[in-house]
């Protein structure tokens, strides 16, 4: 019997994929899953453009610099000395202010910019009277700094938004879709149990979502590191965790298609308008943060963002609120949380399941 349903489910899936991939209402989802790809090529044509600069500069220099030798320069040097540590600047600007004096009339004080590279990074000063007032260092490559933006986009964008709204429009839509175009009912003609077409059909939006949302992860990864040279590339990838931190955010992506795509299943089964459902589930993930401990596990947010492998830091200053949302105070263990996931999706399948034995057809209603 087993075996019966297992085809029976592949024939499902062989049905269901080409109209889940290929369905006019659901083009939108593509371009929903790619907004973070075109952000990361355009963050990796704007920053290869600034080193084209920097490398320019760079040539410029009246010596050879290092980035030892840009952080050499500290506030209240005076213009010789930088001249003397670091050359000529290659960028220089300078202008005069005016201020006022305590007696009346005013005073003249003149102020330069400087601007050094050493091909990947650049110092800019600002000086007033011949001495620095400013220092400023802007790193070329600063594997931290694009990490946490990674995340970030990663956390509030992509897991909470795209695949989000992604997985609603797929999922809702097996059923729901099959009752706006009239077509239901030859499904439930046919000689097959009704959890078997479930689960067909849910596995078919899963695999859709999954070739649609991990492969389009996969490309923001290599759009992420396309900017940096070969040795920081080398760095990131082998040094600092980054082929790790890429496996868990592909993984990352597939459990939240599962878990969403599973309450999405239930909710276009359950409700007749399934905006609402949607309203309410938008809401409750994004709650999350504030509900108590056991009513946070009633979530796929909860267990999601316990698996991110960069935390997103708070620096003084930030907003209660918006701390509150990025923190996640009580994260649990990856074997619970990816048990927290499929135990979640399973409740909603089986929520679904119960659903289908009893759900009838009337198209006039719909």
């Amino acid at each position: 019997m087993i075996k019966l349903w297992w085809g029976q489910i592949r024939s499902v899936i062989r049905l269901e994929m080409k109209k889940t991939f290929f369905a006019k209402r659901g083009l939108w989802v593509y371009v929903l899953a790619l907004l973070p790809f075109l952000l990361f090529i355009g963050h990796a044509i704007v920053t290869s453009r600034l080193q084209e600069q920097s490398a320019g500069l760079a040539m410029q220099n009246e010596k050879p610099l290092t980035y030892q030798d840009l952080r050499v320069i500290q506030s209240g040097m005076t213009s010789e000395e930088v001249v003397t540590l670091l050359g000529k600047p290659p960028r220089h600007f300078h202008w005069t202010e005016q201020r006022p004096l305590e007696k009346g009339g005013f005073s003249n004080v003149p102020h330069e910019s400087y601007h050094y590279s050493d091909g990947t990074n650049d110092l800019f000063l600002e000086l007033s009277d011949g001495k620095v007032e400013r220092v400023h260092i802007h790193e070329g490559y600063n594997l931290g700094e694009d990490s946490i933006l990674f995340a970030g986009v990663f956390q509030f964008f992509y897991i909470r938004l795209a695949v989000f709204f992604g997985c609603l429009g797929i999922f809702m839509n097996l059923f729901r879709g099959e009752i706006l175009d009239r077509s239901l009912h030859f499904y439930f003609l046919a000689p097959l149990r009704r959890e078997v077409l479930m689960a067909g059909k849910f596995l078919a939006g899963l695999l859709a979502t999954c070739a649609i949302f991990v492969t389009s992860e996969s490309l923001q990864i290599v759009a992420f590191t396309w900017h940096f040279s070969p040795s920081a590339r080398d760095l990131y990838l082998y040094h600092n965790h980054g082929l790790a931190h890429a496996g868990t955010y592909l993984g990352v992506t597939a459990l939240a298609c599962l878990g969403y795509g599973a309450f999405f299943l239930a909710a276009g089964m359950l409700f007749r308008n399934p905006i609402l459902p949607a309203a309410a589930i938008l809401v409750w993930e994004a709650v999350n943060p504030f509900l108590p401990s056991l009513l946070k596990q009633f979530s796929v947010i909860y267990y999601l963002k316990s698996l991110c492998p960069v935390t997103i830091p708070t620096p003084p200053g930030t907003p209660p609120l918006f701390a509150l949302l990025v923190s996640n105070p009580d994260p649990v263990s990856t074997p619970v949380a990816v048990i927290g996931v499929v135990t979640v999706a399973l409740l909603a399948l089986f929520a679904s399941s119960l659903r289908v034995r009893r759900m009838e057809i009337n198209y006039t209603t719909e």
